[in-house]
């Protein structure tokens, strides 16, 4: 692997110059690595051959500390009225058929205000460490959902979900996610990657689940208060975090 930055953002009115830091990832066996230093996948550009992976301000669970949570539950029961089955596939062995791509698209296409076209689509099904791919169907074999997941022998990070979005209002999402932690855990892995928490439209995830950390751009911190008030805070950046406490 490779670690390098990029310059980014110039403010002079708070002397802020940013640089953005971003990884290659040149083998498999670097995956642990990489999600345990903060990166998360770029797919942003159909013109990267080689995975690369950027720095953000990351989510994981630590499964050790996980367990569920009474809003775990109570979603659990819900959802149990469509007697849900999971299954986990290899990517190598998924069958990548017209009518997956189009329940994929429809949900991204409402659900992603357009940043998933067809064509990005195809790039982010292709990455080589995307391995495996959860299946959701209810008793009647309809398809609730699905779950692209990039996992070794001790992380998942779950990527991207899509799912049938009439059962929106029964938290089928949240569901999903619940239970693929709740997998994970009972796997023996060590953590789950959640993607980036930015603004309150992600404060959904440290609402539902025990066991948290954030990359902080050093270090994993579990103080979910502080990344609370982040998350308010974000669209009304001032400057960073060191020169606030000056």
């Amino acid at each position: 692997m490779k670690i390098f930055r990029s310059e980014s953002l110039v403010d002079y009115r708070t002397y802020t110059f940013n640089y953005a830091v971003y990884c290659r990832q040149d083998e498999a066996t670097e995956t642990d690595e990489i999600y345990r230093s903060g990166f998360l996948p770029y797919s942003n550009s159909l013109e990267l051959i080689q995975p690369h992976h950027y720095l953000a301000r990351s989510l994981r669970v630590v499964l050790d500390n996980f367990k569920p949570t009474s809003e775990n539950r109570r979603i659990d029961k819900k959802i149990a009225e469509l007697k849900p089955a999971i299954k986990l596939w290899q990517k190598k062995d998924f069958d990548n058929h017209e009518t997956f791509q189009k329940f994929c698209l429809d949900y991204a296409a409402v659900r992603f205000d357009g940043a998933m076209p067809e064509d990005r689509f195809a790039y982010i099904y292709d990455w080589p460490y995307l391995s495996h791919i959860f299946e959701f169907k209810d008793v009647n074999q309809n398809i609730l959902g699905y779950v692209f997941a990039v996992m070794s022998e001790n992380i998942l990070h779950y990527w991207f979900s899509f799912y049938d979005l009439q059962y929106s209002r029964l938290g089928l999402g949240k569901w999903m996610m619940f239970k693929i932690i709740d997998w994970s855990k009972e796997q023996g892995l060590k953590e789950v990657y959640l993607g980036t928490c930015y603004g309150t439209k992600a404060m959904y995830k440290m609402r539902d689940f025990k066991g948290l950390e954030y990359f902080d751009g050093n270090t994993w911190n579990p103080d979910m208060k502080q990344l609370k008030q982040k998350c308010k805070t974000d669209d009304n950046f001032v400057a960073d975090d060191f020169k606030q406490t000056l």
